[in-house]
């Protein structure tokens, strides 16, 4: 595999304390104001879609290029170390006065992890952060998580649909992840249907959940499978009446190929036509019959 290849969004820090079973299994038990709770080591990683999938893909021998903001303090240090490591410091985008996102993973054995996330420098990540150069060259661009990333979202994702017409205009197969939307944050709160439309028209390979799907575009269904069972809204998920209204819309808005992330129950995958897809696999060296 060297097909070129750029990962370009959401970076982080995730620093995940090793917490011990506890004697009780409620939250507020565990987390009560002025109480200490002895932890062991941190694991300290990069997170975010240009180092999960970024470096992922570099591993399995990919040329890639990475493209994410970062701040120009202790743990943008951190972030550019780990990697300068694997090779892949060079698309990093340092910016002074600006923090770097980080994320504080707390995870109770038995309780279902909570993050603590600052977005840092990825909010202002933007069109003219993007290394066109190496787009131009690529077989693919990779685009993730702009729930988290301030620009990706505002003013009706603006900024979003320009990065994706411009890796279109450039001649590369493009993707795009994304990552839940915290209802009570300003992502929250945008129009994310028509923020979809907009972009989706731009994407070739569109990799969401179910969850978010729901959040993003029915969001009454999405608030009455969140109300039974635990909350996780993929335990009661019908393929019928839930993902497939959502596939249907998202292959409207102009998707060529889609995985929906379900959960335990699995993932949906639904391409457009052969002939439709027959461009974007030849590019990338597939057989469109086998994906199809």
């Amino acid at each position: 595999m060297n097909k070129k290849v750029v990962v370009a969004g959401h970076v982080c820090l995730d620093v995940t304390p090793s917490v011990p079973m506890q004697s009780s299994d409620l939250i507020q038990d565990v987390l009560a104001p002025g109480k200490l709770i002895n932890v062991g080591p941190a694991d300290i990683h990069t997170g975010g879609a240009v180092a999960n999938t970024g470096l992922a893909m570099k591993l399995l021998g990919a040329d890639v290029t990475l493209a994410g903001k970062i701040g120009d303090d202790a743990f943008g240090d951190m972030i550019t170390s780990i990697m300068h490591g694997y090779g892949a410091s060079d698309g990093l985008i340092r910016r002074k006065g600006e923090s770097t996102s980080y994320s504080v993973v707390i995870s109770i054995p038995g309780v279902d992890r909570i993050f603590l996330h600052n977005p840092g420098a990825n909010d202002t990540f933007c069109a003219e952060d993007l290394p066109m150069d190496a787009i131009s060259e690529a077989a693919l661009f990779h685009f993730g998580y702009p729930p988290l990333m301030k620009r990706a979202y505002e003013n009706d994702g603006e900024e979003l649909i320009r990065i994706f017409r411009l890796a279109k205009q450039a001649g590369t197969v493009t993707s795009l992840d994304l990552a839940a939307v915290d209802p009570s944050s300003e992502a929250g709160r945008a129009d994310w249907r028509k923020i979809l439309k907009g972009t989706l028209q731009y994407v070739d390979l569109f990799l969401p959940s179910a969850e978010e799907l729901l959040y993003m575009l029915d969001r009454d269904r999405y608030e009455r499978l969140r109300a039974q069972g635990s909350g996780d809204v993929t335990e009661n998920l019908d393929v019928d009446r839930d993902v497939l209204p959502l596939a249907d819309e998202c292959m409207d808005m102009g998707v060529k190929v889609l995985v929906i992330k379900c959960g335990a129950s699995g993932m949906y995958y639904r391409t457009a036509t052969g002939e439709t897809i027959g461009p974007m696999c030849e590019w990338l060296g597939l057989d469109a019959t086998g994906w199809a």
